[in-house]
């Protein structure tokens, strides 16, 4: 795997502190910093993700992603599947996550509470590269809700 970040504050596009980060896959992200009041030059626009924030949400995309291929491949009927992460930062440089919570929320028909919760756990303990990466450095904790459709 990898990618290539190039910083686009040097072509002089609107942004001081914007970066596009090529995949190897071909895909491109956009990222920005957060405007800087005292020093504008050293701050963004505001146009783009954090490249923390793109770190949080690959890391849902990875877990559920999981959850999603696990409950389908023990052949339930899952219709819907998101999780929202929210967390906390260390208050002085390096600002690592210290605590992360994941709350998924399930669709589906007939889907068990138990097979939602070990999709859950599996993703966390064995599947989910991001998570258990980031699980080194904060505390992970999880929950969800199950939402049964028509």
């Amino acid at each position: 795997m990898e990618c290539t970040v190039s910083w686009t504050g040097a072509a002089g596009t609107r942004s001081g502190m914007g970066f596009v980060a090529e995949t190897g896959s071909g895909h491109v992200i956009a990222m920005d910093g957060a405007p800087d009041a005292a020093k504008p030059a050293n701050g963004g626009q505001n146009l783009a993700p954090r490249p923390m924030e793109t770190v949080l949400a690959g890391t849902g995309g990875c877990t559920a992603y999981d959850v999603v291929l696990i409950l389908k491949r023990g052949r339930h009927d899952v219709r819907g599947c998101s999780v929202r992460l929210t967390s906390e930062r260390a208050a002085e440089d390096p600002k690592v996550f210290t605590r992360i919570h994941m709350h998924f929320t399930v669709s589906g028909r007939g889907v068990p509470a138990s097979a939602v919760e070990r999709a859950i756990a599996l993703s966390h303990d064995k599947y989910c590269s991001a998570s258990i990466m980031l699980g080194k450095m904060a505390e992970i904790t999880t929950s969800f809700d199950l939402v049964e459709v028509a």
